[in-house]
């Protein structure tokens, strides 16, 4: 064993041979060499112990389990929407089938506690709803941009609304100065927010009040920029609609507060610079 794990011959057997094989290998003979073999009554190490297998293998089928449940559980309460839909109107699906004509665009944040339909009392069909991180309306997100496009001149939408929530974790983002990677140029467009009303909000002393402010001047800004869309100029000139909402909704009893964005006078502003109806 010893003569093979030097990578020397097994034949090797005498001193003579093994100390001119060692010379070879270049080891000082001053440097002791000392191998340390394991105990014949040694605890085994556990590198490769059964146990931490089977503790996985046990762990991956709770997890299998658990992801079949949850998606089963979405099917479960699909068909028991249905059937209840269709116990208040055999026609119900009927309707939604036939098309839509939402009075409402809804431009919210991604945050999964506030379901927009669910805290405004809305049905299917009411409402077409767009979301984002922090409830962002951005020139150059092609996403947002096209569903204002097709709401606003497809649908003939009369509101829309721009609806965020204290508690923001992407306005709290913003707020951190660190690099957040991928997130930084997204989250830019609320520190732009942040630079235009720096005196107001530096002049807030205290952090929490100062941040909620944030989150209400963010959805003021996102409505201007929806007020800077050539869409919504067009049709407001020609109809008379769509006109645009601020609201921020409050965790801490579920209501919605209303900004009361002064719509017109935003729109005569914005047009100075960004008229489009032309």
């Amino acid at each position: 064993m010893f003569s093979t794990r030097l990578g020397l011959s097994p034949l090797l057997h005498s001193s003579k041979q093994a100390s001119s094989a060692l010379s070879r290998l270049a080891i000082p003979r001053t440097t002791p060499l000392r191998l340390t073999l394991p105990s014949a009554t040694a605890t085994p190490r556990r590198f490769c112990s059964s146990h931490r297998s089977a503790d996985n293998k046990d762990g991956k089928k709770d997890i299998t389990m658990y992801l079949q449940e949850t998606h089963d559980k979405v099917f479960e309460n699909n068909r028991s929407w249905a059937a209840e839909q269709v116990a208040k109107d055999p026609d119900f699906f009927k309707k939604l089938e036939a098309g839509q004509n939402p009075e409402y665009l809804w431009i919210g944040c991604s945050d999964s506690r506030i379901p927009a339909e669910q805290i405004t009392g809305l049905q299917p069909g009411e409402a077409f709803v767009h979301r984002n991180i922090a409830n962002l309306v951005c020139n150059t997100d092609l996403n947002v941009m096209s569903v204002i496009e097709y709401a606003v001149k497809h649908l003939k939408v009369k509101h829309i609304v721009v609806c965020g929530h204290y508690g923001c974790g992407g306005v709290k983002a913003a707020m951190t100065p660190k690099d957040l990677g991928l997130m930084n140029p997204w989250l830019r467009n609320i520190r732009d927010v942040y630079r235009l009303h720096e005196k107001e909000l530096d002049a807030i002393p205290d952090e929490e009040a100062r941040y909620e402010r944030l989150v209400e001047l963010n959805v003021y800004e996102q409505c201007r920029n929806v007020v800077k869309t050539a869409a919504l100029q067009q049709s407001y000139a020609e109809n008379g609609f769509p006109v645009i909402h601020g609201w921020v909704f409050n965790f801490r009893d579920g209501l919605l507060k209303d900004l009361n964005v002064d719509f017109e006078t935003i729109l005569k502003d914005i047009q100075k610079i960004y008229n489009l109806t032309a």
